[in-house]
Parts: C-alpha cells; sequence; structure tokens
C-alpha cells in the first residue's frame, strides 16, 4: 500500500468550523494559495456539506466545552486552533485528539506546517489501528486453532504436535486454512467431513 504524502496537500479538502470572520478570511486565503479546496461551517452546526474533506480546522474556542468532542466527522485528522488555555477547555481538547494545533492570534505562517503534521499524525493513527486489528485477529485465529488442536487431542489420543500436524495436512489437502478449519473444528465438535477438493 502507497503511502499518501503529508507534504503534498493540493487539490485537498479543508472543513472549516470557525465563526470569527478575520481567522476565516485568513485561513481561507491560506488554503486557497496551497491548492485547496474550502468548506465552511459554524461551531454548533449540524449539517455537514456532503462532500467528504480530508482536514478539519475546528475553531475548539467557539466549541461549548458540554459538546460531544468526537462527533460523526472525526474521520479527517483534526486542526485546532486554540485561545483559551484553561483546565476544562484543554480537557475537551485533550478528548477530541486533534492530529495539530495552530496558536490564536493566527498568523500567516503555520498553516502549513500544522497540515503536514496533521496529515501524517492521522496516516500514522490509521496505520497503528489496523495493525492493531490485525493482531487481534491473530489472537482471536490462535484461540481457535488452540481450541481445534485441544479437540483432536482429546477425539483421537494424539500429542499436540500430532494434532496440529492432523489440522495443517487436513487444510492442505482440503485447499483451506489452518483458521478456517479451526473454525469448522470448533463448529462441527469434532473433523468436519468433507468432499476432496484435490484432483
Amino acid at each position: 500500500m502507497n503511502r499518501p504524502s503529508p507534504f503534498s496537500v493540493r487539490g485537498r479538502r479543508a472543513l472549516m468550523i470557525m465563526k470569527d470572520e478575520r481567522e476565516i478570511a485568513l485561513l481561507r486565503r491560506q488554503l486557497h494559495r496551497l491548492g485547496m479546496s474550502v468548506a465552511e461551517i459554524e461551531p454548533g452546526q449540524t449539517l455537514l456539506p456532503p462532500e467528504p474533506f480530508d482536514v478539519i480546522v475546528l475553531d475548539a474556542d467557539g466549541m461549548p466545552i458540554k459538546s460531544d468532542p468526537a462527533p460523526a466527522w472525526r474521520d479527517a485528522p483534526i486542526i485546532a486552533l486554540v485561545g483559551t488555555e484553561t483546565p476544562s477547555r484543554l480537557k475537551w481538547l485533550l478528548d477530541l485528539r486533534p492530529a495539530s494545533f495552530l496558536v490564536k492570534p493566527l498568523r500567516s505562517a503555520g498553516l502549513y506546517t500544522a497540515l503536514v503534521v496533521a496529515f501524517d499524525a492521522h496516516q500514522r493513527r490509521l496505520e497503528e489501528l489496523s495493525h492493531v486489528e490485525k493482531l487481534e485477529d491473530r489472537i482471536r485465529s490462535r484461540r481457535v486453532v488452540f481450541a481445534a488442536v485441544l479437540r483432536m487431542m482429546r477425539d483421537h489420543a494424539l500429542s499436540e504436535e500430532d494434532a496440529f500436524a492432523l489440522i495443517r495436512q487436513t487444510a492442505m489437502r482440503h485447499r483451506t486454512t489452518i483458521e478456517q478449519l479451526s473454525a469448522d473444528i470448533v463448529a462441527a465438535g469434532g473433523m468436519p467431513n468433507r468432499t476432496s477438493r484435490s484432483a
């Protein structure tokens, strides 16, 4: 899988959730200069634009602290605009888990860096979640294989090594995976009757 470059921002789409007109105008101008398209909504607005977006620029100071920090638009990386540093506001911000941030008052510098950091952090987070999911699948598969090996040991008075060898050979003969055959063994309460697919 080719990992998208975080440095490539041209053609990407930003959603700005802000209400300060001066800040909106400043960021809109900078995003357009970087070749990005922009959609805008006000904080608290629940209706999102129908088009997908690649990054969210969110005025964290404009959001109610009691609002859900993880609404439906959390699939995109978030760049938080931060001006208020009270503990309650920062706690809400930590729960939001932004990929990057900009400190207010906003300046004409720093947005490209925030975008690159946000895209990179988001991609790494997705890769980590995928890796964890694969590891959890592997753990679940090993439990099923272990249960099938125990079943074969008990049913056929085999050693652990011989029971696993039997499962492996049967899986190869029927052109299936060890995990799938193990799941079938557990479900059937023993080695299932299979019609050989081999020539």
